[in-house]
C-alpha cells in the first residue's frame, strides 16, 4: 500500500468490482453529477461541531470527543430527540451544552465516565439504563469510547487533547493512523478474502478539525485533500435514492423494511464501499464539468442533503455499529 488513502480507494474499488448486492448505476450517477453540477452550492446547516469556542483548547476537545462518540445510527431511531432533531445533532448539540456548561472533560473524568452519566448528558435519562434495551446498548457504548479515549489520552499523551493532534504533524494519515489504535477507530472489514478499509470516524475527526479551525493550527493538514468519502449509511441512501446508486430487490425490501443490515455482512460492506467508490467517480466526473470538488465537500453536500424532508421520509440501512 503507497498510500492510506489510496488503500481506501482501492479496496473500495475492488468491492465495486465484486459486489452482488450492490451496484453503480453509470446513467444515474452522470444524472447525478449534472444536477450538483447545475445546482449552487448549498449552505449547510449549522453543525455543533464546526463552531468554535472561545477557547480553542475546548474546541479541540470537543471535536476529539464528539468524534469518539460519532457512532450509533442503528441505534438512533429509538433515541429521544427533542425539537425533532436526528440521532446526530441531538448527541452532537447535548454534547455542547454540556462543554458550554462545564467545559471538557479531563482524560481521567472521562475514564470515569458511565452508562448512566451518557444517558443523562445526552437527554436519555427516563429511558431506564441499564435494562439491555437499544437505547441502554448505545449509552454503554459511548460510555466505553469515552474511557477507551481518556486511557489513550493519558497513556500516550500525557492526558492532553493537544498532545494527540501534535503527534500527527499536520498529516492526516498520521491522525487516522493514531486514533485507529482504539478498537472503535478500527473499521476495517473483511470481504471477498481481502481487508476493507474505511476508518471512517478517525478520517471525520481530520475533517472537523479542520473545519473548527479554518486549516489552521491544530486544523491544518497537509494532506486532507487526501482524504475520502466518510462511509456511513446516509450518503449511500442519497446515492441510492439519486438513482446513481442500486440495490437488488430482496435488500431494497429489507432496507425499506428497516430489518437491520449486519455489520460486516456483504450487504453492509457492498453499500458502504460501492458508496465511497461512487463519491471517487462523481469527484472525477464533477472536475470534468469545471466544478471544484473533492471526496470531502461531495460528502458532506450529499450528508446535508439527505437531512432534506425526502430523504429523511425513506428509511435507509440500519446497522448497529460503532463506526457510524
Amino acid at each position: 500500500m503507497s498510500d492510506l488513502f489510496d488503500g481506501i480507494r482501492s479496496a473500495a474499488a475492488r468491492v465495486a468490482e465484486r459486489s452482488r448486492h450492490v451496484r453503480i448505476d453509470e446513467a444515474g450517477l452522470s444524472a447525478l453529477c449534472r444536477r450538483l453540477a447545475a445546482e449552487p452550492e448549498p449552505q449547510p446547516a449549522s453543525d455543533p461541531v464546526q463552531q468554535p469556542f472561545a477557547d480553542p483548547a475546548h474546541t479541540l476537545a470537543f471535536v476529539v470527543t464528539l468524534d469518539a462518540i460519532n457512532f450509533g445510527s442503528g441505534w438512533f431511531p429509538h433515541l429521544r430527540k427533542p425539537g425533532g432533531r436526528s440521532g446526530y445533532f441531538t448527541i452532537a448539540t447535548a454534547l455542547r451544552a454540556r462543554f458550554e456548561a462545564q467545559g471538557p472533560w479531563s482524560s481521567a473524568a472521562l475514564q470515569q465516565l458511565t452508562p448512566q452519566q451518557c444517558a443523562r448528558v445526552f437527554g436519555q435519562e427516563a429511558r431506564s439504563c441499564g435494562e439491555s434495551g437499544p437505547v441502554d446498548q448505545l449509552m454503554a457504548l459511548y460510555a466505553r469510547a469515552l474511557q477507551d479515549l481518556g486511557r489513550f489520552l493519558d497513556a500516550r499523551f500525557d492526558g492532553r487533547f493537544e498532545g494527540l493532534v501534535a503527534a500527527a504533524a499536520g498529516r492526516a494519515s498520521a491522525l487516522v493512523l493514531l486514533l485507529a489504535e482504539m478498537p472503535f477507530y478500527r473499521d476495517v472489514s473483511r470481504y471477498a478474502g481481502f481487508d476493507v478499509l474505511f476508518y471512517k470516524r478517525a478520517q471525520i475527526t481530520v475533517s472537523d478539525l479542520a473545519n473548527a479551525f479554518g486549516g489552521e493550527g491544530p486544523g491544518r493538514f497537509e494532506d486532507r485533500a487526501r482524504l475520502t468519502m466518510f462511509a456511513d449509511n446516509l450518503v449511500p441512501h442519497v446515492l441510492r435514492l439519486e438513482g446513481a446508486l442500486a440495490c437488488r430487490e430482496e435488500l431494497v425490501e429489507r432496507i425499506e423494511a428497516e430489518q437491520e443490515i449486519p455489520a460486516g455482512s456483504q450487504e453492509e460492506v457492498e453499500l458502504r464501499a460501492c458508496g465511497l467508490h461512487a463519491v471517487e467517480r462523481c469527484v472525477a466526473e464533477l472536475r470534468s464539468l469545471g466544478v471544484e470538488a473533492s471526496a470531502e465537500s461531495l460528502d458532506h453536500r450529499l450528508w446535508f442533503r439527505g437531512q432534506r424532508p425526502e430523504f429523511k421520509a425513506r428509511p435507509r440501512h440500519r446497522t448497529r455499529s460503532v463506526y457510524y
